[in-house]
């Protein structure tokens, strides 16, 4: 027994380093687009107040449509993965070629539904005309780089499936680097420039107009079409990518190998897509609390979403992992690999959570300076310990059910726990039933939030325990995962 336990000890052990091994990259990552985001704010709002208004209210229409972009093309991970796992790399350049024909598609009609649509959404939100017309030229300037984006998450799916995470990493962290100075040539325009180097400043800056949130606009899209630009070149020249060549010979469209990554990676999108407007409908609904609640909500929300970046991006290394053990033939191992990600997992969570109980008192003081936001964004962090489990263990779950290509039961039940249970149980909770019981105000809906995510986390457990033993006893056929 004392051999077994040391036998399986040194497995996870194994596993683990290789999943951290992909997965610390792509953490790396996240993080520096999420810091593009943040430098976006903060530069705008240096700017004037309505910039700021006008970028955050923009972001928030076009934020959600590339996430739904995005996270469709993410189907191309499993595909690649297994195929990589399978070696069978010839399989890999058609599917990635399809995806390409996919994300111009995708690309450009999301591009045309900013431009067509943004001013009709505005008049019907009653956004102030002077935010609304700074807004409305902030996502024109976007809508450009959106193909860019479409291409570079392409390209990103197929390294990552490769098991080349660190592309992503330096790429995005070349975007940044492209993202800050462009934002502040743009935004600030001459006399940003003048300020900032005094007499060094070159004659041909001084006369630059300041765009302010246009400006950023810009600079947003450039910093999408170089980071599309630098991963083209990268799996052009790199040697990792060389027994695939996916550059060599373009592939026409190929109606089944489209379908394929549409059946799985659609379901990834809307799903995506139901959580992130989650988040920004509980913004909407507590707005009516004051800005206390509100900027509270704001601060607990930041700062817990950039500690759940490890968890996150564990959840993407999983679906790597499973999908090449798929390939290579092993679904007991797969089922191993799948359960082993989800403790590393609930290990991160509660390293998150020993960083929020340690540092909540201290972080909050650095977003906000009033007693009141202080005090009310610690309570929600203390919620968020409950949260941070919940939500580490169905990022994963659902990682490892991509990594089965069994997408469209984590739609399902992320429409059902988000919405039903986490909106509509958060809603009910916060503004009370009259005669029952009082509304909890936020703390109902972090309540609520939490319960949706808890229910997601146990629904995809019991998923992954079925499609995992059901392929490990031979009761459905691994043919049917990797082909």
């Amino acid at each position: 027994m004392a051999s077994f336990s040391m036998t399986a000890l040194a497995r996870s052990r194994t596993e683990g380093k290789q999943l951290l091994r992909l997965a610390l990259p792509i953490c790396g990552a996240q993080l520096a687009q999420a810091g593009m985001s943040t430098v976006d704010v903060i530069m705008a709002g240096r700017a004037s107040a309505t910039d700021l208004a006008a970028v955050s209210v923009g972001a928030s229409l076009w934020v959600p449509l590339m996430l739904f972009m995005t996270g469709t093309l993410i189907g191309l991970t499993p595909i690649v993965a297994q195929h990589f796992g399978a070696d069978k790399k010839a399989l890999i350049r058609p599917s990635v070629h399809q995806a390409l024909w996919v994300a111009l598609v995708l690309g450009c009609a999301a591009a045309g539904l900013i431009w067509a649509l943004v001013e009709p959404v505005f008049r019907f939100m009653d956004v102030p005309p002077h935010v609304a017309s700074l807004s409305t030229g902030y996502l024109h300037a976007v809508a450009f780089g959106i193909p860019g984006v479409a291409f570079y998450q392409t390209l990103r799916a197929y390294s990552d499936g490769m098991n080349h995470t660190r592309p992503a990493l330096w790429i995005s962290l070349i975007g940044l680097g492209v993202n800050v100075p462009c934002n502040y040539v743009l935004i600030y325009g001459g006399a940003g420039m003048t300020a900032l180097l005094g007499d060094y400043t070159p004659a041909l800056l001084t006369s630059l107009p300041a765009l302010g949130a246009v400006g950023c606009g810009i600079a947003t899209a450039l910093a999408m079409w170089v980071m599309c630009g630098a991963m083209i070149m990268y799996t052009h020249r790199a040697r990792a990518y060389r027994g695939v060549s996916l550059w060599s010979k373009p592939a026409a469209p190929n109606r089944k190998l489209i379908f394929e990554l549409l059946h799985i990676g659609l379901p990834i999108g809307v799903a995506i897509f139901a959580e992130v407007t989650l988040f920004t409908l509980i913004a909407l609904f507590i707005a009516g609390y004051g800005e206390v609640v509100v900027a509270a909500h704001q601060v607990a929300l930041n700062f817990t979403s950039l500690l759940f970046m490890l968890p996150l991006s564990l959840g993407m290394a999983l679906t790597v992992r499973v999908s090449n053990t798929l390939g290579q033939g092993n679904a007991a191992h797969a089922r191993f690999v799948a359960w082993n990600g989800v403790g590393l997992s609930l290990g991160a969570a509660m390293i998150n959570n020993m960083i929020l109980l340690a540092t909540a008192s201290w972080v909050v003081t650095l977003y906000s300076s009033n007693a009141e936001v202080q005090h009310l964004a610690k309570m929600l962090m203390y919620l968020a310990v409950i949260h941070q489990i919940s939500d580490a263990l169905q990022v994963n779950m659902a990682g490892a059910l991509r990594g089965y290509k069994d997408t469209r039961i984590i739609m399902a039940i992320t429409l059902f726990s988000y919405w039903v249970v986490g909106l509509g149980g958060g809603h009910l909770l916060g503004k009370g039933w009259q005669g029952v019981f009082e509304g909890l105000g936020v703390y109902g809906y972090w309540i609520g939030l939490i319960a949706g995510l808890t229910v997601a986390a146990s629904l995809l457990g019991l998923r992954l325990n079925h499609i995992s033993k059901a392929l490990n006893n031979g009761k459905r056929p691994l043919d049917t995962v990797t082909e």
